[in-house]
């Protein structure tokens, strides 16, 4: 009976250190998917000023990858509206929706965009201005 005692009061102590551990506060996990969604920026502008390097000598493709990327920005921002139409409606937990959703989109465009750096297996009669991989 003490030994069942003694388990079960570790087990308890064990318990709640763990839930302890992994508790934040609400402002610090809006920190946290925003500082998420910024590493993820981040890696999108490298993506994109590597493509712009890489492809320099091809000022019909930049000019229309810029104009791509500039509306891709635009469309971005009206989803991200479209999720959270009445900000007042969602909370304190908002701003952490908010950074992922906009996170979750950006990294999907960083993949989308490597494509460029990557190249495409050859063959590809549709790879229109995207490099073939050698």
């Amino acid at each position: 009976m003490k030994t069942t005692k003694i388990f079960f009061a570790a087990f308890v102590t064990f318990l709640s250190l763990h839930v302890a551990a992994y508790s934040q506060t609400q402002t610090a996990m809006n920190r946290q998917a925003g500082t998420q969604y910024q590493k993820a920026d981040q890696e999108l502008n490298s993506v994109y000023q590597k493509i712009l390097k890489e492809y320099a000598k091809q000022s019909v493709f930049i000019a229309k990858l810029k104009t791509a990327q500039r509306l891709w920005v635009q469309l971005r921002d009206a989803e991200l509206e479209a999720r959270y139409p009445e900000p007042n409606q969602y909370g304190s937990a908002l701003p952490t929706c908010r950074a992922i959703y906009l996170k979750e989109m950006t990294q999907q465009r960083t993949n989308f965009l490597r494509t460029w750096l990557t190249g495409i297996p050859e063959g590809d009669v549709c790879n229109g201005s995207v490099k073939i991989k050698r």
